[in-house]
């Protein structure tokens, strides 16, 4: 489940790892643990919001103090890889972070849940709107098929390494919160893996890390956080998108991944005619919004290189 236990606990479990030594490659795990953290915070940032969960975390402060504490030490165990570029990112994502702060102080400090969840509404819609849509195969996907092949892909990366959403919550896989969490699951699980496992194991990990990335969000994201900016014009959702790009591209370098990212002229979703009265909703709201992913830590493959023997064993590998 996506909240600030869940952050919580993966950082006090993570610490409880890295403290029993000896450690192979301590920057390493580090790196790992506080990318997984990062990617964490923007995808629940960006949930429609059910309780007063997230808002408290806002309000509080640990947001941005969770931000901020993950920057600086990834920024300390960077060790120069990304180069000048990722050093960079990681600079214009902590001013991020204080406009996220003064807007926190000035705004958000009075709001209650009921504006917190008008102000995402204002952004995304209760309804999949075309101005700014967090779902991959709406970007790049101008035939139905396309997207299916795209969702296939998606789906195939979450079976290998055991993740799969809860059926009673009714959001896609291709929702950039979901892939966000894969891909907090996936750094995090690179950080145990160095500490347990063998360098075939942890190899693994990193190598379906490069690859969702440079074929998935390092190609639509970006387009988003432009497409989101503009529409959100300010106010939190804005800051996130903007933090969002720069985390973006600090991930192309720090992989060495470069995604053909789309433009303006890629953006061409295929539509249809709904049945006339009729709209079709994402769902996010129809029984709250909370990701409940099954964090499977054992049977994990590299689906893009065991493709087809995932298809002869199929079966389902659960739900949360």
């Amino acid at each position: 489940m996506t909240s600030k236990q869940s952050i919580q606990g993966s950082t006090q479990s993570a610490a409880a790892v890295i403290s029993n030594p000896p450690i192979k490659d301590s920057p390493a795990v580090e790196r790992a643990l506080n990318r997984s953290k990062l990617y964490l915070l923007v995808s629940w940032s960006l949930l429609y919001p059910e309780d007063d969960e997230f808002l408290d975390y806002l309000q509080c402060g640990e947001f941005v103090e969770d931000g901020r504490a993950a920057l600086d030490a990834l920024e300390t165990a960077l060790d120069g890889i990304g180069g000048d570029r990722a050093k960079q990112k990681l600079a214009l994502m902590r001013k991020q972070f204080d406009q996220i702060e003064k807007l926190i102080a000035s705004e958000c400090v009075n709001w209650q849940l009921s504006e917190l969840q008008a102000e995402h509404r204002r952004v995304f819609s209760n309804v999949i709107t075309l101005d700014c849509p967090p779902y991959e195969t709406l970007f790049g996907n101008d035939h139905v098929f396309a997207q299916s092949h795209v969702m296939g892909d998606i789906a195939g990366f979450y079976k290998a390494f055991g993740v799969e959403l809860s059926k009673d919550i009714h959001e896609r896989l291709d929702h950039l919160s979901v892939e966000f969490e894969f891909m907090h699951f996936l750094a995090y699980k690179e950080s145990y893996s160095r500490c347990h496992d063998g360098a075939e194991k942890t190899q693994i990990v990193v190598d379906a890390q490069k690859k969702f990335v440079k074929n998935h969000i390092g190609r639509w994201v970006p387009l988003f956080c432009r497409m989101l900016i503009k529409k959100a014009d300010s106010g939190l959702f804005k800051h996130v998108a903007e933090l969002m790009s720069d985390w973006m591209d600090f991930e192309a370098a720090f992989l060495g991944v470069t995604p053909q990212t789309y433009s303006e002229t890629d953006y061409r979703p295929a539509t249809f005619n709904a049945p006339e009265g009729q709209t079709y909703e994402c769902g996010a709201q129809d029984q709250g919004n909370e990701l409940n992913l099954l964090l499977n830590e054992t049977g994990a493959q590299n689906f893009m290189d065991q493709k087809d023997k995932d298809k002869e064993e199929g079966g389902p590998v659960g739900t949360a």
